[in-house]
């Protein structure tokens, strides 16, 4: 089985709500403009979002919030009727739809709607509704799915000829409590039916405290926002409107997506790019935290790493090396240049990385280099013809505008003068959805601003008039751009950038990781369900911080975090200032359950090096719910404690308090413990298992037919790759003979 990802660099937002009703689910998307207004008008439910004029749809197939309410929901108008209709050239159909009953609700409905259906490959339909003054394009054939139309109300649905499954369908069918197709400026709706069995995942990015699938009743906002992944099933730092539904057809699984975009679209993930290679170090520990407040306390925690024994490739800082939250600057007093330059050139010579924040918001001061220059070369987004202002951690800033090429050139000129000034190894945007301390426009503060969770104001503007009304959910997708192009252009080297906010496409340029968690055991289950979405959002390069990010984890919650964080994707500890120094080394226990977690990471980095290749050339995540390689078993379609490593390593980490045991499910085959080989389990039909599992230990298991590259380990990945090969080959237990694959990319 695969899964073809979809998306695009277009403007807009989505929001989408799941509904429950009687025998089967509906599927309803409702999409309309986040307005500055009071939003206390979110009629049942909805959520106000940018709206750039036009709907698209991608339905990518795979052969092999619920308003729990009493009362109907109000229907908005009575959809569109199909006027004309033809077929074009290259094998689609082009259409014009026409309202058939104006209303006022959320602003007056766009009255003609020009309809476009073309397949862009064998298994992938793209559908685009626009306003019928857009410009159009051209349209050709494909031959697995079947896109056919109502005339009056107007729908549609696609199906797939093989075996006749209905994918999508945006008939009403007369129910009461489900209306047409809605299309205005502000707002747009339109709605599915789904088989009772279909298991949906994605809609990101949110905690989902009931796991990857989607779960009636919940809402699904998309809206960048800065607000922490403490808070559950609200919108984050990113937005990713794409869902994945999979089914049981005659005892098969068959599975496809769909893309729901409203703006001019581009295979998620060819379509949308592959995720970028990563630098092999980039899978190496990672440290960092807000709070290193002088280069001496960066020097001791590398130094006690190393004689903890505790692998680490790469050392962090938050904003503390900065001259007064400036970016591209250093603290002259805190981070003396020379003295930085020598302790860089020290961790260089053994292999070690280190890598430094930037935020977007340049801070406005007459005296300030990048700020000059920013002006001089008018780079910053507009609000009534003058740089916006707003208020981040260096005070009043202005905010680069990403979609100006000046700007892009611009910002790559200001890392090239940083690199010129610290070598960094990589960057960390943050703070990029954008966050705003000021609601809407500031005024330069003559005192301290209160911090809030804002944003840019919907009326500025972005390069040859584009609002920030329709742009902000593209905001950090685009600095990600920005950075990894100037990145690349200084050594060629394959950039390592780790973003806060994404949207479709950010896994071709940047990580992630997955904000401001908190360090409890409920937090720890979330990062598995997460890190797994950002797989299917095409951004597999994810972790969260390991511990949580505040406020202070206990001992044995760190124990239990890093034996699941040491097989995140990207594998980093981060603290917030005010939380106690949560280092791995901190607690002895810790540091033992480091040890061996890690140890086994830094063994299997061929692997996940590999994997990372894999996701590069084939669009497939690193990390991955079980249901990926065990398509057909339907027990693990909700499973969300436990994930793979690539097709058949299998992570079963422990979650819960005081638990010295886990019971793991384990698919059909024999399944071989990666830390004692003489172990194994054999699964007839798949079963559960009750694991020991006592502080220090994490079950890993490596299923039958597989070969994993293996090497000896390392304090660096540098040193670990000089090491010895071995090739661990599993084959069914108790069998006379067999056959195995696996793969290794050459570095």
């Amino acid at each position: 089985m695969s899964l073809v990802l979809a998306g695009d660099r277009g403007l807009g937002i989505m929001a989408i709500v799941f509904k429950f009703i009687e025998r089967r689910r509906r599927f309803r998307s409702k999409i309309f403009a986040r307005r500055p207004m009071n939003l206390k008008d979110r009629a049942w439910g909805l959520w106000t979002l940018p709206h750039s004029g036009d709907m698209f749809f991608l339905f990518c197939s795979s052969p092999s919030i619920k308003l729990n309410s009493s009362s109907t929901p109000t229907k908005i108008g009575k959809g569109y009727r199909l006027i004309s209709i033809e077929e074009t050239p290259g094998g689609g159909i082009v259409g014009v739809l026409q309202v058939k009953q104006k209303n006022n609700i959320y602003g007056p409905d766009i009255p003609l709607l020009q309809l476009h259906v073309k397949h862009e490959t064998q298994d992938r339909l793209r559908v685009h509704i626009t306003d019928a003054e857009k410009q159009r394009w051209e349209e050709y054939s494909g031959s697995e799915l079947i896109f056919s139309y109502i005339a009056d109300p107007f729908s549609f649905a696609v199906k797939r000829k093989s075996n006749g499954q209905t994918l999508f369908n945006s008939s009403s069918g007369g129910s009461e409590s489900f209306g047409e197709m809605v299309f205005k400026d502000q707002y747009l709706e339109i709605s599915t039916q789904l088989p009772k069995d279909a298991s949906l995942y994605g809609l990101g990015e949110n905690t989902q405290p009931h796991g990857i699938k989607l779960y009636p009743g919940d809402p699904y906002t998309l809206y960048t926002t800065d607000i922490s992944a403490i808070n559950l099933n609200a919108d984050l730092y990113g937005s990713h409107p794409v869902y994945m539904d999979l089914r049981k057809v005659k005892g098969k699984a068959d599975a496809h997506a769909v893309l729901l975009l409203n703006s001019n679209g581009m295979d998620y993930t060819s379509l949308i790019g592959r995720p970028a290679p990563m630098p092999y170090w980039a899978f190496g520990f990672h440290q960092c935290r807000w709070g290193y407040h002088n280069l001496s306390v960066v020097e001791d925690v590398v130094e006690n790493y190393k004689k903890a024994r505790i692998p680490l490739d790469v050392i962090w800082n938050d904003d503390d090396h900065m001259d007064g939250h400036k970016d591209f600057t250093l603290n002259p007093n805190n981070y003396p240049r020379p003295k930085l330059l020598a302790f860089l050139e020290k961790i260089h010579s053994i292999g070690m990385k280190y890598i430094v924040i930037i935020d977007p918001g340049i801070g406005v001061n007459s005296s300030y280099g990048v700020y000059q220059r920013g002006i001089a070369d008018d780079v910053f987004i507009k609000y009534e013809g003058e740089p916006y202002l707003a208020q981040v951690w260096p005070g009043a800033v202005n905010f680069p505008d990403f979609l100006n090429p000046k700007t892009v050139d611009w910002w790559g000129d200001e890392i090239r003068r940083f690199h010129e000034l610290v070598p960094v190894d990589g960057l960390w945007i943050d703070m990029n959805e954008a966050s705003n301390f000021c609601s809407g426009l500031c005024k330069i503060p003559k005192g301290k601003v209160p911090i809030g969770y804002k944003t840019i104001a919907t009326s500025a503007a972005h390069y040859n008039g584009v609002l920030e009304y329709d742009a902000h959910s593209v905001y950090g997708f685009s600095q990600s751009i920005a950075t990894h192009k100037a990145l690349q252009g200084l050594e060629g080297k394959r950039p390592f950038i780790l973003s806060r906010s994404t949207y479709v496409g950010s896994g071709k340029y940047a990580a992630h990781w997955t904000g401001d968690n908190q360090g409890t055991w409920e937090d720890l289950k979330y990062s598995i369900s997460t890190m797994i979405n950002f797989g299917i959002f095409g951004v597999p390069m994810v972790g969260s911080d390991i511990c949580g990010f505040y406020p202070a984890p206990t001992e044995e919650l760190c124990n239990r975090w890093i034996e699941v964080g040491a097989f995140y994707p990207f594998s980093r500890d981060h603290a917030n200032f005010y939380s106690p120094r949560q280092e791995l080394y901190q607690w002895d226990s810790v540091a033992e359950s480091a040890r061996t977690a890690l140890g086994m990471r830094y063994r299997i980095l061929p692997y996940l090096y590999t994997l990372s290749y894999e996701a590069h050339t084939t669009g497939a995540p690193i990390a991955r719910p079980l249901f990926f390689s065990f398509p057909d078993y339907t027990e693990c379609y909700g499973l969300s404690t436990q994930f793979l490593l690539g097709s058949g390593l299998m992570i079963s980490p422990v979650l819960e308090q005081g638990k010295s045991q886990v019971k793991a499910l384990f698919p059909p085959g024999s399944w071989y413990s990666v830390f004692d080989m003489t172990q194994v389990i054999t699964s007839e039909g798949g079963q559960y298992v009750t694991l020991d599992a006592p502080l220090h230990v994490v079950n890993v298991h490596l299923h039958q037919n597989t070969i994993l590259p293996m090497q000896q380990g390392g304090m660096i990945s540098k040193e670990a790759r000089m090491t010895p090969f071995s090739l661990v080959v599993t084959f069914p237990a108790g069998a006379s003979d067999g056959k195995a694959a696996g793969e290794t990319f050459p570095r």
